[in-house]
């Protein structure tokens, strides 16, 4: 069982499945949306996980995407989007124990800004995955 949630948190959430598509996001969106330079995040099934207390706030960030947040404190929660509805992807520091669940690669590479360096081993893909294959 995985749990997390907010800074502040109001909002909590437990998971009850393994985390696939563990990745560092680099995307200009995901930058925009947590104001920071990249965006950890995993993927698992919308209906393992279950909010247990408070709900976020959702909005659509785009003509596909869905992300939460916490109406409190601002917290980046969750992405969603219509092109793979059976994926949820969870910020992965929002997690109690981020550590458990390290990433596997670094999506949207080429959106990477000039001051950030890539200090691992991982696969570096210019998009996602699935595009750059």
């Amino acid at each position: 069982m995985l749990r997390g949630g907010c800074f502040c948190r109001a909002v909590r959430y437990e998971i009850d499945a393994q985390p696939t598509k563990e990745t560092i996001c680099h995307c200009t969106m995901c930058r925009h949306a947590a104001g920071a330079p990249i965006v950890a995040w995993f993927t698992v099934p919308p209906g393992s996980v279950r909010f247990v207390a408070a709900e976020p706030r959702r909005y659509r960030s785009s003509e596909h995407a869905t992300r939460s947040f916490c109406p409190d404190c601002g917290t980046t929660l969750t992405y969603q989007s219509t092109r793979t509805p059976g994926d949820l992807d969870i910020a992965t520091c929002s997690l109690d124990e981020p550590e458990q669940v390290p990433p596997r690669d670094h999506t949207f590479s080429r959106s990477m800004l000039s001051w950030v360096t890539i200090a691992d081993d991982l696969p570096a893909w210019p998009t996602t995955r699935e595009s750059d294959r």
